[in-house]
């Protein structure tokens, strides 16, 4: 049995298509039983997690591939239905809500945060929506804050609210001029979920369940909040370091200070399903798909996803050596997730690891891991 244990500020800084597949695809024969081959070298790395899961939907069906354990206490490799945090594909979820909006035209993408939102800090007032969606705000990520850290070493468990969020950061200078370049920041998608409340006057949670949820047919998703724990049969998450123990993390830092930024739960299967209807325009209309798919180069998902990464709105294009797909990535304790499809959303792909964020030659593998998983979807 593996086990091992990270220091605290570690886990808290881990807390922190229109195009087919390109010519050549066909040459990688890659199959799903390259993608599992692929699954058992990660948990069996150094460092790696007790467990991965990836799916693969084509032709109306979907594979699901496993190594390893959900829970190191147990036998039993991590299954398509068990609950997980996702991380940071919530982003992809406020963007549906944010581009649901759009398309009732009850939101802009070029409206600021002064037009549509108050309480936030003057110097915030000229952002846009399309600039916080894409990540060329200049907004301060909270998660990089001394704020956030002071929490999760102090009272990690403990409820924050949104605007508690904003004030971690309230009083820090924008990054850089809006607009002027890419930088991935937790605290846009924070102050998303707060104008689609304000442009709704509804709660940000009936929003998911009503514009996501409820369309997606997303059974075993959830946004919780004030609840720690997470609904049975879950995977366990853990935080990981060679030569030490193992710490099981699923319950470390309260969801709460992820909020509309990476605080969904949800399941392998349901994630594969999420975002087959995102790609699939099943929230809004090729008209904002098309806004969604004007593309920063350079923009990296966090973590990076396969191949070479560019942001969209709420949406990274990850191109590999086999072709192209659609998605997010997302990093929480004890969690890692790739979420993508391709751009008619027919076919779709996911992996979940139950580590923190993986680094250096992990991370490689990982993403070498996706490739292999991407060639497999779309041969």
């Amino acid at each position: 049995m593996r086990l091992s244990r990270v220091p605290v500020p570690a886990i808290a800084a881990a807390a922190v298509l229109l195009a087919f597949p390109v010519a050549g695809w066909a040459a990688d024969r890659a199959t799903a039983a390259d993608v599992q081959r692929g699954l058992d070298g990660l948990v069996a790395a150094s460092g790696g997690p007790p467990g991965a899961v990836a799916t693969l939907y084509r032709n109306g069906r979907l594979t699901v591939l496993s190594a390893g354990r959900a829970d190191i206490m147990r036998k039993g490799v991590p299954r398509a239905r068990q609950r997980m945090r996702i991380a940071s594909v919530a982003k992809a979820f406020s963007g549906a809500v944010a581009l649901r909006l759009v398309r009732d035209g009850r939101l802009g993408l070029d409206d600021t945060i002064g037009q549509r939102v108050t309480g936030m800090p003057s110097a915030w007032a000229g952002v846009t929506v399309r600039q916080m969606i894409n990540h060329t705000s200049g907004l301060p990520d909270y998660s990089r804050s001394d704020a956030f850290v002071k929490q999760a070493r102090s009272d990690p468990r403990g409820f924050v609210s949104p605007t508690g969020i904003i004030d971690w950061v309230r009083g820090d200078p924008l990054v850089f001029a809006p607009g002027s370049r890419y930088a991935y920041s937790n605290t846009d998608n924070i102050v998303i979920g707060l104008v689609a409340q304000a442009v709704t006057g509804r709660r940000y949670p009936d929003l998911l369940a009503d514009v996501v949820f409820g369309p997606a047919r997303l059974r075993e998703t959830s946004f919780p909040t004030r609840r720690i724990s997470l609904p049975t049969p879950f995977l366990h998450g853990y935080a990981v370091a060679p030569g030490e123990q193992d710490q099981d993390v699923t319950t470390f830092l309260s969801p709460s200070g992820a909020w509309a930024s990476g605080a969904v739960v949800s399941t392998p299967a349901d994630l594969n399903g999420f975002i087959r209807a995102y790609l699939g325009r099943r929230f809004f209309d090729a008209a904002q798909q098309r806004e969604q798919m004007r593309f920063v180069p350079g923009g990296q998902s966090s973590p990076p996803g396969p191949g070479q990464n560019a942001a969209g709105l709420a949406l990274f294009r990850y191109r590999t050596r086999c072709g192209t797909v659609y998605g997010h990535t997302g990093n929480f304790p004890g969690y890692v997730q790739f979420a993508a499809a391709t751009a008619d959303g027919r076919r779709a792909v996911t992996t979940s690891l139950n580590i923190a964020a993986p680094t250096g030659a992990l991370l490689a593998r990982l993403r070498a891991v996706q490739t292999t998983a991407v060639c497999a979807l779309l041969r």
